[in-house]
């Protein structure tokens, strides 16, 4: 949540029982098992370890509809294209020509439907 790096994880969760009767939890991710997503969460992007988990594909949800509402430019109108300054070369993978307008999207964009206002 600090550096705004969004991702989805799937795991797979087994849930074993030993001798003594004792439920054991082991979490799976990509085949490797790891530590419990709920006690060691951590960012891929920052390592910070304050981060959001959410139910599975909330985040691809969330980024598909604003991409969806990003794209829509209000009907069938063309825009007229937009002059480059002089003296500055196209670069075709520039942030700005992957995303209309320039924007770049961070989680906390995606995430503003889920926030709940405290009065």
């Amino acid at each position: 949540m600090r550096c705004g790096h969004g991702w989805e994880q799937a795991y797979e969760i087994r849930h074993h029982v030993d001798v003594k009767g004792v439920t054991h939890v082991v979490y799976f991710a990509d085949g490797e098992r790891v530590p419990s997503p709920l006690t060691s969460p951590g960012c891929l992007s920052c390592g910070s370890t304050v981060v959001r988990i959410m139910r599975a594909g909330e985040v691809s949800k969330v980024s598909h509809a604003i991409e969806s509402l990003h794209q829509r430019t209000g009907g069938t109108t063309k825009r007229p294209a937009a002059k480059k300054p002089a003296g500055r070369p196209e670069n075709p993978g520039s942030s700005a020509a992957e995303t209309p307008h320039g924007h770049h999207w961070h989680l906390s964009d995606l995430l503003h439907p889920f926030q709940h206002h405290r009065r």
